[in-house]
C-alpha cells in the first residue's frame, strides 16, 4: 500500500473515532459508496478524485462541527 493511502487512512480512522461514525455510513454520506474504506483496507486505490473528495468531506464536517461548538 502506497504512503499516499496509508496517510488516507489514518486520517479517516481519526476521523471516524472522533465523530463516532461507522465505515460504511462514511463511505455512503461522503462519496456514494460504502466500500470505499474497507478496499482501501485491504490494500486496493482510490482515484485522486474521490481521495479529495474524502477529504472535503471531513473538512466540512469538522469546519460544521467547530461552529456548533462556538454557537454554544
Amino acid at each position: 500500500m502506497s504512503t499516499k493511502h496509508t496517510n488516507l487512512l489514518a486520517e479517516i480512522d481519526a476521523f471516524l473515532s472522533e465523530f463516532q461514525m461507522g465505515v460504511s455510513y462514511f463511505g455512503k454520506v461522503s462519496v456514494g459508496n460504502s466500500e470505499v474504506v474497507a478496499r482501501l483496507r485491504s490494500g486496493g486505490r482510490v482515484w485522486p478524485e474521490t481521495a479529495a473528495k474524502l477529504r472535503a468531506f471531513m473538512r466540512l464536517k469538522r469546519s460544521e462541527s467547530a461552529q456548533m461548538d462556538a454557537a454554544q
